[in-house]
């Protein structure tokens, strides 16, 4: 599985010219806070590299599909991905228009002239992941009580929750204020 590079042929070392450049990369899994995520192909990307006059830029797109488990239900869950890959490469080593950039924002050109896309496109991915992934968006996850999976059907404990809080309302002190009508003025 190895990583998509870039060979930045020398037609990209004169200001302002620019190329485009595509593929696909079997990417491995990527785990996100406690989620892990495997794809169900490779993920397709295609980039503008673009100089700059002392940088190039990479922009571009990538897109694949992913699964993961329902954070509500455990069961997979797909996600569709779609990334806005963004990279900025500093040709020679320095450059003056990077004083108002942070040390993160761009990255020195490997003295080679190859690119690794894998950071970008990875980068590019994990903006576009869910916060909460889900396997539908109306997903009602598990029972609190037995664990069973509330999007197959009602539970046997849901009758219980509901005697157990027709029982509550009877012995709530505030049950006598349930038919109070508030007047309007």
């Amino acid at each position: 599985m190895e990583n998509p590079i870039i060979q930045v042929p020398t037609e990209l070392f004169e200001p302002a010219a620019t190329m485009q450049f595509e593929g696909t990369w079997d990417m491995p899994i990527m785990k996100v806070g406690p989620d892990l995520y495997d794809f169900k192909g490779p993920v397709s990307w295609q980039v503008d590299v673009t100089n700059t006059g002392e940088a190039l830029l990479v922009e571009g797109t990538c897109e694949v599909d992913a699964r993961t488990a329902c954070a509500r239900c455990g069961e997979p869950a797909e996600v569709p991905l779609f990334g806005e890959v963004e990279g900025y490469f500093i040709i020679d080593g320095e450059a003056t228009d990077t004083e108002d950039m942070d040390a993160d924002e761009y990255d020195i050109l490997p003295d080679d002239h190859r690119i690794d896309m894998a950071q970008l496109i990875q980068a590019a991915l994990l903006l576009d992941i869910p916060a909460i992934p889900l396997c539908e968006d109306d997903c009602k996850g598990l029972c609190l009580k037995c664990g069973a999976n509330l999007n197959e059907g009602p539970c046997s404990c849901q009758d219980d929750a509901k005697q157990e809080e027709v029982k509550v309302g009877a012995n709530n002190p505030f049950a006598v204020l349930k038919d109070y009508v508030l007047e309007s003025e």
